[in-house]
């Protein structure tokens, strides 16, 4: 236990923010069924898809979810806002698909004066009022998704078939300009805009007028960047007939479900929540980004001063009131160091740090020791 304490300074402390970055490339064979060999298992029953009894959305692991070893990666689940046109009374669980719609928008916009929830709206104004919902897991994303760094592959084959055809024909999804044109008006921070381009194939965007884009590289969802979430517009899945961003040629009109029913995002009108899961699960290529620790440090200069700290309280360190180093009564006292301890301002010892090897102290030097506190 230390005897003797200095006090630091303001001028003997600094801190720094680090920002550490982990690529995160998650292939689609497993949102789309690693574990569905042959295609014996049935979409939404997959070992490493989890489909819950309230249907209200799906969870995607990389390894069995029965497992030990399985770390949850994202969920998906889709909702539409009450005043979209694909949303209806009669609809298969439309009370749920709207209210997960009004959860997402309540936290990630927010409301109005008035305390109504606002929608989804991208830098034009347009308003995203049919979206499919990502939000990905805490020990992925860690603290945010880095900006810049996001790609979604999606396949957008006309006819859907549990296999590599529908990935003749894909669209990519960046944030593009997040990393300098991202926003700050959301309240759980920034978010960027997700743009679309043709990926293989044909071309198979026509333009984004519907939306208020340009004919190229239309928005099509937006990424928030702390909440890890992803929100994807409904028009990725329709043609422009159906006011989509898809061409209307006879490769990629009307995209269709696993049933092969219900033309576009339109299927949420007659299918589950889960059902319509495991229609845009199995139509992702691959998805990557970077992710983002912040590391916090505080650095402590521990200055020692040429007549500072030469002695030890070490009951070893004298042997019948003799100091043992010295040799003769001339000696110079000294002392070696082999740990610093911080306090708090009561003298109660708050971290520790260890040195490699002992430093030796005598009043004929001084020392600086750089101590970092990582939070």
């Amino acid at each position: 236990m230390a005897t003797t304490y200095k006090s630091f300074m303001n001028n003997d402390t600094a801190t720094t923010r680090t920002l550490l970055h982990e690529a995160i490339p998650i292939t689609g064979s497993i949102p789309s069924g690693t574990y569905n060999h042959a295609q014996i298992d049935a979409l939404g029953s997959e070992p490493n898809i989890k489909t819950y009894s309230h249907g209200m959305f799906q969870s995607v692991y990389d390894y069995p979810y029965l497992s030990s070893s399985a770390n949850h990666i994202f969920d998906i689940t889709c909702g539409y806002r009450s005043t979209s046109v694909l949303s209806g009374a009669t609809n298969t669980q439309n009370a749920k698909k709207i209210n997960i719609y009004n959860q997402f928008a309540s936290v990630l916009v927010g409301h109005d004066v008035t305390g109504a929830i606002e929608p989804f709206k991208l830098p034009s104004g347009a308003q995203l009022k049919d979206c499919v919902f990502i939000p990905f897991s805490r020990l992925l994303t860690k603290d945010e998704i880095k900006k810049g760094s996001f790609t979604l592959e999606l396949g957008v084959q006309k006819e859907f078939s549990q296999d590599t055809a529908i990935f003749t024909q894909r669209i990519k999804l960046t944030d593009t300009s997040g990393s300098n044109g991202y926003h700050v008006d959301s309240p759980t921070g920034d978010y960027g805009v997700l743009y679309a381009s043709t990926s293989v194939g044909s071309t198979v965007l026509i333009n984004g007028e519907t939306l208020g884009n340009a004919l190229t590289n239309p928005a099509v969802g937006l990424l928030y960047y702390q909440a890890g979430i992803a929100v994807i517009s409904a028009s990725v899945f329709h043609s422009s007939l159906s006011g989509g961003i898809l061409h209307t040629n006879a490769d990629t009109s009307e995209i269709r479900d696993n049933c092969g029913e219900h033309a576009g995002f339109g299927m949420t009108t007659g299918s589950t929540i889960s059902a319509t899961a495991d229609g845009v699960r199995s139509r992702i290529y691959d998805i990557s980004y970077n992710n983002t620790t912040e590391l916090n440090s505080t650095i402590y200069f521990c200055r020692i001063n040429h007549n500072d700290f030469n002695y030890s309280a070490n009951p070893t360190y004298v042997s019948a009131s003799q100091i043992r180093i010295k040799t003769k009564p001339s000696d110079s006292p000294a002392a070696y160091f082999t740990t610093v301890g911080l306090y708090s301002v009561d003298n109660e010892l708050l971290a520790v740090a260890k040195l490699s090897e002992p430093l030796r102290k005598d009043p004929t030097n001084e020392l600086t020791l750089r101590v970092r506190l990582d939070y």
